[in-house]
């Protein structure tokens, strides 16, 4: 038996048997049969030195990079070798996701632990056991909000384009309507946010550092939202918790955010992570699974799943979510991590990352580059550019360094505890000769 094959041969037989059946092919009987793919045409096999040498070979089409200064919501970050180290025990790797929940004891305790750790990087008072990734706790997190009187979603314009495109596809299915504040030089217009507020607003979705990097005015923006009874929803980023206000000390009531930045590598767009915490006072509307905490019947500390709003739990009339698992793997890598670096870590990856972000927009401005804003930012920042964008990153790409993402006519740039000095002025050494 190999570590991933639940039954032996016999058990199977002895499975097909008590059903009725002699063999596997009963089981597709129901198939018509010009559906059914008797053999596979598959080569002949390979020795193992021939199949490392064939798969080597196909590696080496990827390209990649030595330095990467692309951010825009995936982000590369140094991860503690102890992190891959315990997610790829088997008892972790394999664990999909707790059904017979009270049985496995060890998953609810890591899932807890997670959730205590949310709740301290957020300012929150509640965490789920996460769900898909960030964009999608940004649309869930809009339903939370509903109320009978109260479906309007207001979503800032600095949001991340892909979580905008996310939330406006869920609400479409509902008939929510939602309305995007456009940006104002790389922040929310808070005059238009004000104007778009009305008695019928459910919630306020505002990013923090926006799609462009910038910090915004979290203060003000809580302010205008309470004042007319909606809810504040902040996405942010994990790692600038470490640096940062937290949302719960801004007093949002619910904080959204994409994992990733947490242990997580860049891997061609997932599996990643979606963090939601909110306020004590929604924690019936939270989505996905909870893990609480009580005693058995020893009275030892014993895990249990709690105040599941979804539809395979109660009422799907009365469900708030249809999800139905959390990124378990995921969100223990991100508890692996947390543990790993501590709080000191944690702003330490912080500090870094703005240090570096902010050396590189001053090096870009010598040599002509200039800020689209002139406003706090964290690791990301917008700059207009002296020739056009796709020629600096062409020009980049040929030396193995990964620029910023084009934007709005602009180079979107970040920056990470992984980007040396050393590395960013060899960037901007290159990018003179470009512009040069």
């Amino acid at each position: 038996m190999g570590s991933y094959i639940p039954a032996t041969r016999e058990e199977r037989q002895r499975m097909l048997e008590t059903i009725g059946l002699t063999s596997m092919d009963q089981l597709y009987d129901i198939v018509p049969e010009e559906a059914r793919v008797k053999n596979l045409d598959l080569p002949e096999g390979m020795s193992e030195l021939e199949v490392a040498q064939k798969v080597s070979a196909m590696a080496d089409s990827n390209r990649q990079f030595r330095s990467i200064f692309r951010g825009a919501g995936a982000y590369r970050h140094y991860i503690p070798s102890i992190v891959k180290t315990v997610t790829s025990k088997e008892e972790f790797l394999t664990a999909y996701t707790p059904y017979q929940a009270e049985i496995s004891q060890g998953v609810l305790q890591s899932i807890f632990e997670y959730q205590t750790q949310m709740c301290e990087l957020t300012g929150m008072d509640v965490s789920n056991a996460s769900v898909y990734d960030g964009a999608t706790a940004a649309a869930e997190a809009v339903f939370m909000c509903q109320e009978r009187k109260r479906a309007t979603a207001v979503i800032s314009g600095t949001v991340d384009p892909q979580t905008i495109a996310v939330i406006k596809t869920y609400c479409e299915s509902r008939d929510v309507p939602v309305v995007v504040i456009p940006a104002d030089n790389c922040s929310t217009d808070l005059e238009a946010l004000k104007a778009a507020l009305t008695k019928e607003t459910a919630a306020v979705l505002v990013q923090s550092p926006n799609y462009y990097g910038v910090i915004e005015d979290m203060d003000a923006v809580v302010a205008a939202t309470h004042e007319v009874g909606a809810k504040v929803i902040m996405s942010t980023n994990p790692i600038a918790m470490g640096l940062l206000k937290t949302p719960g000390e801004y007093g949002a009531d619910i904080c959204v955010a994409e994992g990733q930045p947490l242990g997580m590598p860049l891997g061609f767009g997932g599996p990643y992570l979606g963090i939601m915490t909110c306020k004590q006072a929604m924690i019936r509307k939270l989505p996905g699974r909870i893990v609480g905490q009580t005693t058995d019947h020893d009275g030892r500390r014993a895990f249990v799943l709690t105040l599941q709003a979804r539809e395979q739990h109660i009422r799907r009339e009365k469900a708030s979510s249809n999800i139905c698992s959390n990124e378990a793997l995921c969100a223990m890598t991100a508890s692996v991590y947390l543990a790993a670096v501590g709080p000191k870590g944690l702003r330490q990856a912080a500090e870094s990352s703005a240090a570096h972000a902010h050396y590189l927009a001053a090096e870009l401005e010598k040599i002509g580059f200039k800020l689209r804003a002139d406003k706090p930012f964290f690791h990301e920042f917008l700059t207009d550019c002296p020739v056009a964008p796709e020629k600096i990153c062409a020009a980049l790409e040929e030396r193995g360094i990964l620029g910023g993402l084009p934007v709005d006519g602009g180079i979107l740039w970040c920056c990470t505890e992984l980007n040396s000095r050393s590395d960013i002025d060899s960037l901007v050494a290159i990018l003179g000769e470009v512009c040069a």
